[in-house]
């Protein structure tokens, strides 16, 4: 019993989820949940197809992304089963209305017509780790720095949490600890480095490059954290996050 009220004691709520975002296909739009669950590899579903641009097949980093393509952020992928999506066809609707099964090759046509073919892989196709946490406050501070709003979306998170307390950036006093959300439990691996793509604005296409200057010059290049899964389960939009400290 003793030990049971000591873990109690080391565990403080930091704050609440208020936003919750897969990507099935790498660099395309984000799914909007309500409710996910999360597995050894991220949520389920997260990032689990991708691109792989033809000639570089080789190279250390094969994908097509928002950095070759940036239309991708207004292609819309959507499992038939929202609730299966390892089981579930994936569809995609495209900026112009058309719809594609993934597979389809005139999907990887309207792409890249210079050809690309898809790949899938269960375990999740990540830069670095399953998942991705970024706070509001995180976001409007580095928006009074650069001087305009900026869409969550450009920062593409699985969590975007709003955090307690009056830190301007504070994920990243979270690094090494164990979060608690929902039924799951995570670890918070590193602060993410951040490349071209928030510049990019996920509405109109068009590149502010003062985001990633800023962030540069700034915050090491870094903004939100990474992390991995101590313990799957699900995780839902007002779900508390509580952050376990050692004793």
């Amino acid at each position: 019993m003793s030990s049971d009220r000591n873990r109690d004691r080391n565990r403080t709520t930091i704050g609440r989820v208020i936003g919750l975002w897969r990507y099935p296909v790498k660099s395309m739009a984000g799914e909007s949940l309500a409710q996910a669950e999360v597995s050894w590899h991220g949520l389920l579903g997260d990032r689990r197809w991708a691109f792989i641009r033809n000639g570089v097949e080789r190279s250390g980093f094969p994908w097509l992304t928002l950095r070759e393509c940036p239309d991708m952020a207004c292609y819309q992928p959507w499992f038939s089963d929202s609730a299966l999506p390892e089981k579930s066809p994936l569809m995609v609707r495209s900026p112009t209305g058309m719809e594609y099964d993934i597979l389809d090759p005139a999907l990887g046509k309207a792409l890249q017509p210079d050809g690309v073919r898809v790949i899938k892989q269960d375990r999740g196709i990540f830069d670095t780790f399953p998942l991705s946490i970024i706070t509001t406050q995180t976001i409007a501070s580095l928006a009074q720095r650069v001087g305009t709003p900026l869409d969550t979306r450009r920062f593409r998170p699985n969590l975007l949490v709003e955090a307690s307390g009056d830190a301007e950036f504070p994920e990243d006093a979270w690094v090494g600890s164990v979060l608690h959300i929902g039924a799951t439990q995570l670890r918070v691996d590193k602060r993410d480095g951040r490349c071209v793509v928030i510049t990019i604005d996920p509405e109109t296409r068009e590149r502010n490059t003062a985001i990633l200057r800023t962030v540069a010059s700034d915050r090491q290049g870094c903004l939100g954290v990474y992390g991995t899964t101590v313990k799957p389960g699900s995780i839902a939009i007002h779900d508390e996050v509580v952050i376990e400290s050692d004793a």
